[in-house]
C-alpha cells in the first residue's frame, strides 16, 4: 500500500473532532509522516529542483520590506489531498522568497513535514494575561522558534503549546506537507487568524523574555498581497 495511504488510514484510526485521541496514536501518525518522502507524493521534479537551486537562480520578486510586509511576492501552492470531519491533508508549494504570514490554529494539533528544500520558521505562544491586559487590542506572545529548516524534519504543534502562531519564509524552493487535526472550520471556532506584530511595548508578566505583542488583522484576512493558488496534486488519490 502506498505510504500516502498508509498515513491517511492512521489519521482515521488516531484522530478525531477533539484532536488526537491519544499520545500513542499522535505518535503512530508523526512516524508515519516522517517517512514521507517527495516521490509518495508526485514531487521528485521538483524536489530535484531545489537540490540543485542555487542564490544565482533567485529573481528580484518576492522583496520584504522592513515593516514585515511583502511585495510581489511568488505565488504559493496548495494542493489538496485529503479531508474529512476528523484531519485534512495538503501540501504547500513555496519558491523562494515566499512568505507564508503570522497565522494561527485554534484548538488544532498541526503536524508539519518539510519534504525538501530551506524554510525559515518563527513561532509564537500566547501568553496568560491578566484583565487590565486582555482589555487591550494587541495580545502578547512568547517565541517559541526562530530558525532555519534545512532538512526533512517532521514537527508538531498543539492548541496552547509548541508555536501555535507561525510564519513561514521560504530560503530555497521548498514543501511542506500539513496534517491538521480537526481541519479550519469558521463555524465552530477553527477560523485561520492572521497578525502583525504591534509596536506596544509594555511587559505583560514578570520574567518574560522574547515577548512580541501581535495585532490580529480584521476579519480573518490576510496580509494585502499574499495569495495561495490551486496546485495539482499527482501522487496516489485518497478516497
Amino acid at each position: 500500500m502506498p505510504k500516502i495511504k498508509n498515513l491517511c488510514t492512521a489519521c482515521e484510526e488516531s484522530f478525531s473532532v477533539d484532536g488526537p485521541i491519544s499520545e500513542e496514536a499522535l505518535q503512530r501518525v508523526l512516524t508515519i509522516l516522517d517517512k514521507i518522502r517527495p516521490s509518495d507524493v508526485g514531487l521528485e521534479q521538483e524536489a530535484y529542483v531545489a537540490r540543485n537551486w542555487n542564490n544565482s537562480s533567485r529573481d528580484t520578486n518576492g522583496r520584504r520590506e522592513p515593516n514585515g510586509t511583502n511585495q510581489d511576492m511568488p505565488p504559493i501552492k496548495y494542493m489538496h489531498i485529503h479531508e474529512c470531519e476528523t484531519f485534512s491533508m495538503g501540501i504547500f508549494c513555496m519558491p523562494p522568497s515566499s512568505i507564508i504570514p503570522l497565522h494561527d490554529h485554534p484548538g488544532m494539533t498541526v503536524l508539519s513535514k518539510l519534504l525538501y528544500g530551506k524554510l525559515h520558521v518563527e513561532s509564537y505562544d500566547w501568553i496568560d494575561v491578566n484583565d487590565q491586559t486582555e482589555q487591550l487590542k494587541a495580545r502578547p506572545a512568547k517565541l517559541f522558534k526562530d530558525c532555519e529548516m534545512s532538512r526533512a524534519q517532521t514537527t508538531v504543534l498543539f492548541p496552547d503549546r509548541g508555536g501555535n502562531i507561525h510564519t513561514f519564509r521560504a530560503i530555497t524552493p521548498c514543501a511542506v506537507f500539513d496534517v491538521l487535526c480537526p481541519p479550519y472550520l469558521p463555524g465552530v471556532g477553527r477560523d485561520c487568524s492572521y497578525f502583525k506584530k504591534s509596536s506596544l511595548n509594555e511587559s505583560p508578566a514578570p520574567n518574560c523574555s522574547e515577548v512580541v505583542w501581535l495585532d490580529e488583522l480584521e476579519g480573518h484576512q490576510p496580509p494585502e498581497g499574499f495569495s495561495v493558488t490551486s496546485g495539482s496534486y499527482k501522487g496516489p488519490i485518497i478516497r
